[in-house]
């Protein structure tokens, strides 16, 4: 009876925190369906958390419900900083405090134990939220120069080919490819990290392999971008420029996520065989 009436609090009140966050969610959907979006798979992280709360769902069926006041402080500063954000038009602020008043909602209705078991879950919503567009620049601006002169000095020694690069900009006799933001690798690396927290989440092991798991998802995510680059420079030298604009430069993106969650799940199953040996 009190699981029924505590589900019955719950569904207003998320229509409630819908209303109350009506604004950032409108920014987060447009940050999610801009062109060349880094955060083109925030649709599905609050149904990855609802999924991994579901996996627990055994664990979770027998615990105490005990409110937990803290929750209630977590729910006021969540709303605080949620209301100053808009204020300050800092939508990127305002998307945290989401994440905030989900851990306060939880502390006050489902209690200490039951938050403790869906703490993973909760922060994994932290992927949904766009990093400023400042931010997201500064970052892919050396990640860009990485990527070019990597590709171009492994193109040049390792397969012998005519080939020199200035600034972003990659030229071959009688073609060019210009390495714009979306192949810099930093839409790989988010991804690749919310991918990895995932699997280093999963991964039944000490904390040591699951952070060290956690972290080769950035090597794997700028070596799988790499890659990219460096057909889509060799489809640039045999074909022509034009090729970067059609199917082939659409397959190199998905063949990099290929490649990424490949290895990924490769290391994440070595270290389980490993374990469990």
């Amino acid at each position: 009876m009190k699981k029924i009436i505590l589900f019955s609090v719950l569904i207003p009140l998320f229509l409630l925190v819908i209303f109350i966050y009506k604004t950032t969610f409108i920014w987060l959907y447009e940050r999610y369906i801009a062109a060349d979006s880094y955060y083109s798979h925030g649709f599905l992280v609050p149904f990855v958390t609802a999924f991994l709360i579901w996996l627990k769902r055994k664990e979770l069926v027998n615990l105490n419900l005990q409110t937990s006041n803290w929750g209630l402080v977590l729910i006021v500063a969540g709303l605080t900083i949620h209301i100053f954000s808009l204020l300050a038009d800092v939508f990127f602020i305002s998307g945290f405090s989401v994440i905030i008043l989900a851990f306060g909602l939880s502390l006050y209705f489902l209690g200490k134990e039951v938050t403790k078991k869906i703490v993973f879950p909760l922060f994994f919503l932290v992927f949904m939220i766009p990093l400023p567009l400042v931010a997201i620049n500064a970052i892919s601006f050396p990640m860009k120069m990485i990527a070019t002169k990597s590709a171009v000095f492994i193109i040049k020694h390792g397969f012998h080919l005519p080939i020199k690069n200035e600034g972003f900009q990659i030229f071959f006799p009688n073609a060019s490819l210009i390495v714009e933001n979306p192949c810099s690798g930093l839409r790989s690396l988010i991804s690749m990290l919310a991918l990895g927290s995932i699997f280093a989440y999963l991964l039944k092991s000490n904390a040591t392999k699951r952070v060290i798991l956690f972290f080769w998802a950035i090597p794997i995510a700028l070596f799988s971008n790499l890659i990219r680059v460096i057909l889509l420079s060799l489809g640039v030298y045999v074909y022509g420029s034009g090729v970067t604009k059609g199917f082939f430069h659409d397959f190199t993106g998905y063949l990099v996520f290929i490649i990424a969650f490949i290895s990924l799940f490769l290391l994440w199953r070595g270290l389980e065989c490993r374990d469990s040996g």
